[in-house]
């Protein structure tokens, strides 16, 4: 398994984790900014995180049947794990604003199912997706994840089995400290396209 200063190097290499001035999604600042896109970009590396969230997963998680991914951030990462391990892997979709499945996947009665993202802040897609196990029937048996920056703030109660956890701190526009205030702020996010 890689340590955390082995994972925070390949981060950085890839450029999946960058320092500036950043207004996240939320409206909030922050000086570092999460692209695991960038990570999963260069299969190299990727690979070398994957396989050792993969060497966690084993560790915190007996036995189950299938993983389940959010689009768009969770795809690449849940088939790489499901990869992996030789488990079965399907996402949910955005319709409507609500997580379905699509593309006839399906969850059966009783499966014991695997939540993986690329990145954990909040957890609110992770719960959303929770919600399409629950209704058919199935367990949840997990949560799991390349970075976990929730903090201990996530509104998932369970462990969140991750790569490396991070704690990146967020500032309100009227809060900033003078470290970011002297740097242009950018909106990076796929949410200001």
């Amino acid at each position: 398994m890689l340590s955390y200063e082995e994972s925070l190097k390949i981060l950085k290499e890839t450029k999946a984790l960058i320092d500036g001035h950043f207004i996240l999604s939320s409206g909030l600042h922050s000086p570092t900014y999460i692209q695991c896109a960038q990570l999963l970009s260069k299969p190299e590396k990727a690979s070398m995180i994957c396989n050792s969230l993969a060497e966690k997963i084993k560790n915190s998680f007996e036995n189950f049947d299938l993983i389940l991914s959010p689009a768009m951030g969770g795809i690449i990462i849940g088939y790489e794990i499901g990869k992996i391990l030789n488990k079965e892997t399907i996402f949910s979709e955005r319709v409507d604003g609500e997580f379905q499945l699509r593309r006839d996947f399906s969850i059966q009665k009783n499966n014991k199912v695997l939540i993986i993202e690329d990145v954990i802040t909040t957890g609110k897609s992770s719960l959303e997706c929770s919600k399409l196990i629950t209704a058919a029937g199935a367990k949840i048996i997990g949560f799991a994840c390349i970075i976990d920056r929730s903090n201990g703030q996530s509104f998932i109660k369970e462990k969140i089995v991750s790569q490396i956890e991070l704690d990146i701190p967020t500032y309100t526009k009227d809060n900033l400290p003078k470290s970011l205030s002297s740097i242009k702020a950018i909106k990076p996010g796929s949410r200001n396209l």
